[in-house]
């Protein structure tokens, strides 16, 4: 027995517990790892310090960080800058919700049940779907899930994707499916859009296809303008559609529910939750009220029930059945946690903007996007954008015919107190020497005129 089970360990409780497990030493714990990979020498760490010169130290550092505010950012590609009401930050710092897990005993946890259940009826209305969840980790996640899914529906082990998919979204993918030996198959796009090659798809599709999936609007910003083609010809095989959607542009485009999408996926991260260097993220899970669908759905479905007299509503965790804390192996997926607090934070955003706030907000996005794809566009030599499809939010720039790489384009900017785009030519090299550029509702016209005119400047050697 610990003597002081509360305070740092001394000695004596090391080798108690040493002793208590069966090992003679702290190496034997790491006896697994081989030799090769252990350091063998005593880390050269500072002398400790006292809380004071530690909080100065600390301050010093966070001091050199610039958020998004404070440098001009135009960086997307997977998470994007966005503006977050007071209200929302105020709202989930709750002790309720800001400490809360997931609500395993929904007895006790009516309120963070509740605000999940408004989460889900607002992603719901959002995207024109039946049943959502209550989460998935992120839009890579919710993408394997989505193949798993469809595969056991439909029994087949085909999937097809975009060649232009999300790099991040397909390593992914390809981390889920490999184990279930679920094929992936790319399709082509068209060379002057950069939308989805219908002919190619045609020619894809065969009896060995569970799912075509999309993205609307592309990894390159393009909104999709033939999603009805698309649909017939997944459907028209007995193969399921499954659509990955950046939230922000729904109060704009047509929602995937409108064109009959199986399985809707995408990022909640632009609803509310900050960019916090690339996460914590929200993974976005929907699908048609299917009960055959619903059953193979990952993740927590919050349901709403009465009393027995109906005069009293309650919430609960519906279908956990499916789930492996109560069918082991043999649960639809292996998700044992969920981001709550982020899809919290998501229900607030989207219950403060409501539909005219949505709509507003792409709007505002989709005129700063054209507004800086013009503006680029005059400046000689750059191919902006790349594809000539509609954007939204994101478009390429093409640097191939400038005497200026993209990386020293990225340095430069950075030089002049700008965040440019993400290269992309490790990924896409046959889109060139390129970057990838981002454009929300925080981009003023002043820092979108900066921009242009820093990036003219270093293409004229200024």
């Amino acid at each position: 027995m610990l003597k002081h089970r509360y305070l740092p360990l001394t000695d004596e409780e090391r080798q108690e517990m040493m002793k208590e497990i069966g090992v003679k030493d702290i190496e034997e714990l790491f006896s697994d790892i081989p030799a090769k990979f252990r350091l063998n020498k005593k880390l050269n760490l500072p002398k400790g310090k006292s809380e004071l010169e530690t909080y100065k130290e600390l301050r010093n550092l966070a001091g050199k960080n610039k958020n998004v505010f404070d440098m001009p950012t135009f960086l997307g590609g997977g998470v994007w800058p966005h503006y977050i009401p007071s209200a929302v930050i105020e709202l989930v710092s709750r002790g309720e919700f800001l400490t809360a897990y997931t609500p395993y005993q929904p007895e006790i946890s009516q309120g963070m049940l509740q605000a999940l259940f408004e989460y889900q009826s607002l992603m719901a209305e959002l995207l024109e779907m039946d049943v959502v969840n209550a989460s998935m980790y992120d839009w890579g996640s919710s993408l394997g899930e989505a193949a798993l899914m469809a595969s056991r529906i439909t029994r087949k082990f085909r999937i097809l994707v975009p060649k232009l998919i999300n790099p991040e979204r397909l390593t992914a993918l390809k981390t889920y499916v490999e184990p279930a030996n679920i094929e992936i198959e790319f399709i082509d796009y068209e060379k002057e859009t950069g939308e989805l090659d219908l002919n190619d798809l045609k020619n894809k599709m065969n009896d060995k296809t569970a799912a075509v999936y999309i993205e609307n609007p592309s990894y390159f910003g393009i909104i999709e303008t033939k999603v009805d083609e698309i649909e017939k010809i997944v459907h028209d095989n007995n193969s399921l559609l499954i659509v990955g959607v950046d939230p922000t542009s729904l109060g704009l485009i047509r929602p995937p529910g409108n064109y009959n999408a199986d399985i809707v996926v995408g990022e909640g991260q632009p609803l509310g939750n900050p960019v916090g260097y690339g996460g914590p993220l929200l993974g976005i899970f929907a699908t048609k009220e299917n009960l055959k669908m619903i059953k193979q759905m990952p993740g927590r479905i919050i349901g709403m029930t009465t009393t027995e007299d109906g005069k009293e509503i309650g919430f609960v965790m519906a279908l956990q059945t499916r789930e492996q804390h109560i069918r082991r192996e043999r649960a639809t997926s292996n998700i044992c946690s969920n981001e709550a607090l982020c899809a919290v934070i998501a229900g607030v955003y989207l219950s403060l903007m409501g539909p005219d706030g949505m709509k507003k907000l792409g709007e505002t996005i989709f005129y700063n996007t054209e507004y800086t794809i013009k503006k680029l566009g005059a400046i000689k030599g750059l191919k902006v954008p790349y594809f000539g499809g509609v954007h939204f939010k994101e478009f390429l720039v093409n640097f191939d015919n400038v005497k200026v790489s993209a990386d020293t384009v990225h340095k430069e900017l950075l030089k002049r107190g700008i965040h440019g785009g993400h290269i992309t030519k490790s990924d896409f090299p046959e889109l060139g020497d390129s970057m990838l550029f981002c454009v929300t509702e925080i981009h003023t016209k002043n820092q979108i005129d900066s921009l242009v005119k820093a990036l003219s400047d270093i293409v004229r050697g200024a």
